[in-house]
Order: structure tokens, then sequence, then C-alpha cells
């Protein structure tokens, strides 16, 4: 006797769910038949938000946050932020725990990723030029390298340091600092609470 099996849209939907970050098999399904329930609508609103996200949402051109389309960068265009100091991050992802410290006032600028040969990423894969192009009028003086402390994230930091270092003159140093106490070995920043990086932020070293 044939076993009873979802029908192949199902299949296809659970599918495509179980490629999101942290979905299992069995959490795809339940997700796939909540889905398609058919009371709530919630598939139409998801569809509706799914579609308007991916035509109205862009990587800002200069730090590499999520920006709205047809809008300023709420980062780079807010007047009241540290333009002397930046904050290098692994994705754009890692902004918003940062922002919810309210211990850092300065920009920010999102690599795109980190080195990862095994992987396949290499320095020419992240968005170093862009970062080289904010440095070269001299205004930004201090870099924080804030990205994790597991083994490819201490192969980025130690990357920037050669890349960096070299840009700062005598008269106009480039101070190059790291977030210091309270970062999880291993982790990255969407791991840790906001108190561990406020105390990053606020005792970071020097590079």
């Amino acid at each position: 006797m044939r076993k009873a099996e979802y029908p192949e849209e199902i299949r296809a939907l659970i599918v495509q769910l179980k490629r999101l970050p942290g979905v299992g098999p069995r959490s795809a399904e339940r997700m796939a038949v909540a889905l398609l329930s058919g009371r709530t609508g919630l598939a139409a609103d998801l569809a509706r938000a799914l579609d308007t996200a991916a035509r109205q949402i862009l990587a800002c051109p200069i730090c590499g946050f999520f920006q709205s389309a047809g809008r300023p960068c709420v980062l780079c265009d807010a007047p009241d932020r540290d333009r002397s100091i930046v904050c290098v991050v692994e994705q754009p992802t890692d902004i918003v725990p940062l922002e919810r410290t309210g211990a850092y006032h300065g920009l920010y600028h999102v690599l795109g990723g980190r080195l990862s040969p095994l992987d396949n990423i290499h320095p020419e894969n992240l968005r170093l030029a862009e970062l080289s192009r904010r440095l070269a009028d001299g205004t930004i003086r201090e870099i924080i390298l804030a990205v994790g402390s597991d083994v490819e994230g201490e192969a980025t930091a130690h990357y920037l340091v050669d890349f960096l270092s070299p840009i700062g003159t005598p008269e106009r140093p480039l101070s190059l600092t790291r977030l210091a106490q309270g970062m999880p070995a291993g982790g990255g920043l969407e791991h840790a609470d906001d108190l561990t990086l406020h105390r990053a932020l606020s005792g970071r070293r020097r590079v």
C-alpha cells in the first residue's frame, strides 16, 4: 500500500523553508502546514511582505547596512554620529546588537563576510575597496575591528590590521582597536548580550 505523502507543492515549499538559517525538516514542515492552513491569510500576508522587502530593501553603497529604496541610509545620513570613527563588522545583522547597547555613536562598515579559504572567501570578496575609499579624505581617525573571535574572525582581524596600518600618517595616524573584554571565545556578535557588547565597546584595545 502506498504511503500518504504531502502533495508536490507542499514538499517544494518545505524544501525552500529548510534553506532558511536554523530551520530543520520538522520545523519547515510545521511552517508549511501553518502557512497553508487557509484560515488566517498568513500565506498571502507573508508573500506580500516578502515581495515588498525583496523589491525595496537594498544594501547601502557606503556602509553596507540595509536601506529602503529611495530613502537615505539611517546610519550614514544621521547628523549626530561621530564621523571620525568606523566600526567594521562582518554582516549587516551585526550592527543591530551593537546599536542596542547605546555605547557606540560612530559609523559602520560591513565587510560582507570574513576570510575563509575553505569557503572560497578571499580578501577580494570582502568590501575592502569601499573601506579604502572611505578612508581617503583622512576624516576617519579610528577603526574598530568588531569581527568574531573564532579562527576565521581572527584571521580576518589580522588581515585588516595589515591592510589598514599603512593608511595612516605620522601627522594623521589611524588608530586600530579591537573589541575587548566580555566577547565569548569562538563566537560572533549575534551571540553576545547587550551588557557584554557594551563592555566590549567601552574596553576596546589598540591593535
